[in-house]
């Protein structure tokens, strides 16, 4: 995570182009994965859309644990190799 400074205990929000920074992507792909409801959860507090930093965190380690690069299980050169189902011929 980029090195942003967070202010206290009180921290524990991010509205959404500090969620962004945070992530290290931009603000409107963070815009767009909201619309498009993927993406981090978020919420409306008034008028801000805020972004709890411990969902962040628990959505980027879910994004790696899906990711076969970084989950060894998910890899399919890990996986054993699949029989060819023959189709009938023409």
């Amino acid at each position: 995570m980029p090195d942003i400074h967070l202010p206290t205990h009180e921290a524990a929000f991010l509205n959404l182009p500090k969620a962004a920074e945070y992530l290290g992507i931009s603000p409107n792909t963070l815009y767009v994965w909201r619309h498009r409801r993927q993406g981090p959860p978020s919420f409306r507090m008034g008028q801000r859309v805020m972004y709890r930093i411990s969902a962040l965190n628990e959505w980027v380690a879910e994004q790696e644990k899906a990711d076969s690069r970084s989950n060894p299980s998910l890899n399919p050169l890990n996986q054993k190799p699949q029989r060819r189902v023959r189709r009938g011929s023409k």
